[in-house]
């Protein structure tokens, strides 16, 4: 009887499931299938990106500045700024918390020039606690910080490149 209950259950379950309409995220649609990344080879966030564009096999991005015109779309880096604030002490003045931020600007135009993502900047923030104890520790923190700030830069950028419908 228990048996019988529970499957019941368990098939109430997957029909509500099924029909609610959920599905697991995909790889996004790109209107394009080149795009020219001014980004610094050796950049580490450049090359998040890349692989996180080539990884949906639907787009080749370029960084060779000789081989640009054979993109359809170039994604123009304009400035990527880290930046780490005071925002809160002690009441002896001690340094209590900071906020780490990462303001990045770009635009996206077409091979012929038309601006498909007009310049744009993207601010991230993060609030850490400090103490000076654990000045070594908070440090590898903060480098986990500024790259989780990177993962989600480059979600951002992904959805407004797929975004982009005519070319």
């Amino acid at each position: 009887m228990t048996t019988r209950r529970s499957f019941l259950m368990f098939s109430l379950l997957t029909a509500g499931l099924a029909g609610c309409g959920f599905e697991l995220r995909k790889p996004p649609n790109y209107a394009f299938s080149t795009l020219f990344s001014s980004i610094p080879v050796v950049s580490p966030f450049g090359l998040k990106l890349k692989r996180s564009l080539e990884s949906s096999g639907q787009v080749e991005v370029i960084t060779d500045a000789r081989q640009a015109e054979r993109a359809e779309v170039l994604f123009d880096q304009l400035f990527e700024l880290r930046e780490k604030v005071v925002v809160g002490r002690t009441s002896t003045g001690a340094i209590r918390e900071f906020q780490l931020r990462m303001r990045y600007r770009f635009r996206v135009r077409s091979r012929n020039g038309i601006e498909l993502i007009p310049d744009t900047e993207i601010l991230l923030t993060r609030d850490i606690n400090f103490n000076e104890t654990g000045a070594l520790s908070k440090e590898s923190e903060e480098g986990l910080l500024y790259r989780d700030m990177e993962n989600d830069l480059v979600m951002q950028i992904q959805r407004r490149l797929a975004a982009i419908r005519h070319i």
